[in-house]
């Protein structure tokens, strides 16, 4: 892809080498809410992410790596909640709503962080739980891309994260939703790949491809 004057002065110091020991995967807001119909607010065709997402966990898994669930939870009769400023409700805490999608495969080994506002770091423990477990990579999967993936992103990488974001694991609002936040995800926060470069390089040790600028 040509990249815009701004954009490309974009440097690479060092490839992405996926090390499984250092390696999280981020499954963001994967819930019935906005996943699953009868939800709050689904995102349509969000289950089409479920190959791809359970491939990459299953890579993840059979490399060593860590997974961890990071899910929107609301508490119930709070006097102002910041979302539902911008948003309706959803993801109430203990509804059907708040709960992953029936669809990926979990295991009891695998975190779950609660988060209250659109990115995963935000006043969580997710950074302190990355930090005990000697996590350096993120890779972040989930919705919606131009929200909450891309909020968390941001601050995976002011946090000093290096974040692999495969393209077929994540979904926007629409497709120019989702060209814009990946193409600014690739070229100034981390690198945009698929879930097979992504599942061979953690099981090769090769590095992953910036398919943004590559």
């Amino acid at each position: 892809m040509a990249l815009d004057q701004f954009s490309a002065h974009r440097q690479d110091e060092n490839e992405y080498i996926l090390s499984p020991h250092s390696t999280a995967v981020l499954i963001i807001d994967m819930l019935n809410d906005f996943c699953v119909q009868g939800g709050a607010m689904v995102l349509p065709y969000a289950d089409r992410l479920l190959g791809p997402q359970n491939a990459m966990l299953a890579a993840v898994r059979a490399a060593g790596g860590v997974v961890a669930f990071v899910n929107d939870a609301h508490r119930p009769g709070l006097r102002r909640d910041r979302e539902y400023l911008k948003r309706s409700h959803h993801c109430v805490e203990g509804t059907w709503g708040a709960e992953v999608i029936d669809g990926l495969i979990r295991n009891d080994g695998d975190l779950c962080i609660l988060k209250r506002r659109y990115s995963g770091f935000f006043n969580t423990d997710l950074d302190l739980t990355l930090k005990d477990m000697e996590i350096d990579t993120i890779i972040a999967m989930g919705v919606v891309t131009n929200i909450c993936v891309r909020s968390t992103v941001h601050d995976a990488f002011f946090h000093g994260y290096r974040v692999v974001v495969p393209e077929d694991c994540v979904a926007a609002t629409g497709p120019r939703e989702q060209a814009s936040s990946l193409y600014d995800i690739g070229t100034h926060f981390g690198v945009v790949s698929n879930s097979d470069a992504v599942a061979h390089a953690l099981a090769n040790g090769a590095p992953v491809a910036n398919q943004i600028i590559d």
